[in-house]
């Protein structure tokens, strides 16, 4: 199995999840935005390497690979904004370079997609037959579109090239590992509370999130891998939650006292964001099952554990 993008915080997930389910897994990183310490724990592991590299200069393996996925992207606004050209060129010549490892190959070919090719939804909760409502040339775009343009690849390969690829559309993910400065909602209040801050909620916080734990997230990828699904297939949680509420929550798991401070709603901002995935319960058999409780407290103790408070 490879995974593109194995040391970043899914892929590394993503890399124990398919160890344990008995496969050889290859990871190919160049650490642009993933970390090394993500994968410590499985460097002797007998079934696992890391190979250092940027997919998009094409991916050389000398043994028969059974499965690519493509997790290779930055995904959090700071880290595609500062590395806009990156995520482009990841998401397009990238998802060339994977798809053409896995046509060499005969492996079967999964795309971690995202959310945020439905944009600002006029559509919720989100279906995978909506075409979405993206801002081509915003301040997100250069990852919006990245990910739209991957999916018109990943099918255009199948059609015209009989690759058995998927497309998987991945809802907020959260739980350990995550970069404490990645920016998104979870780890930025998990540290806020934790260093006693106030709580910076964007607009008004009614926009809302739905949060799937990464255990899950992965689990549903291990899952697509092993089908012949084209998608897209939502993967998230369809337990919907505004951001305001999400700081409040996570202020008493914390065990502070909650201290909301309202700060610029950020330009093309999704107000809403919620999964359908009765397509992954029918065609994956997947539900998320770690409870939002369950895997915060999870989380903050892993963020007291490393010392991110």
């Amino acid at each position: 199995m490879v995974v593109t993008g194995g040391a970043g915080f899914l892929g590394s997930w993503l890399c124990r999840e398919l160890l344990e389910r008995g496969q050889r897994v290859l990871s190919v990183d160049d650490h642009s935005t993933g970390r090394s310490q993500n994968l410590a724990e499985l460097a002797d592991h007998p079934r696992f390497r890391a190979r250092p590299g940027d997919v998009c200069e094409g991916v050389d393996v000398d043994e028969p690979v059974a499965a690519i996925y493509h997790l290779a992207s930055p995904a959090s606004p700071p880290a595609y904004q500062r590395l806009a050209v990156e995520t482009l060129r990841v998401g397009s010549l990238g998802t060339f370079a994977a798809l053409e490892l896995a046509r060499a190959t005969g492996a079967r070919f999964v795309l971690a997609s995202t959310s945020e090719v439905y944009g600002d939804p006029l559509q919720h909760p989100q279906t995978e037959s909506y075409w979405g409502n993206v801002n081509p040339v915003g301040p997100r775009s250069m990852y919006d579109e990245a990910k739209r343009f991957a999916e018109a690849v990943t099918a255009t390969y199948r059609r015209v090239h009989a690759v058995n690829a998927g497309i998987v559309r991945i809802f907020n993910t959260y739980g350990p590992r995550m970069d404490p400065r990645d920016g998104r909602v979870v780890p930025t209040f998990i540290g806020q509370a934790l260093r006693g801050e106030p709580m910076t909620v964007a607009g008004d916080g009614s926009q809302t999130r739905s949060l799937c734990h990464a255990r899950d997230t992965v689990r549903a990828l291990a899952e697509m891998g092993a089908s012949d699904h084209p998608g897209p297939v939502n993967v998230g949680n369809p337990c919907e939650v505004s951001v305001r509420d999400l700081a409040t929550e996570i202020a008493c798991l914390v065990g502070v006292e909650p201290d909301v401070h309202f700060v610029d709603l950020p330009v093309d901002d999704p107000r809403v964001r919620c999964p359908d995935v009765a397509l992954a319960a029918r065609v994956l058999g997947w539900q998320p099952q770690t409870t939002r409780a369950d895997g915060l407290r999870e989380t903050i103790e892993w963020y007291r554990a490393e010392g991110f408070g």
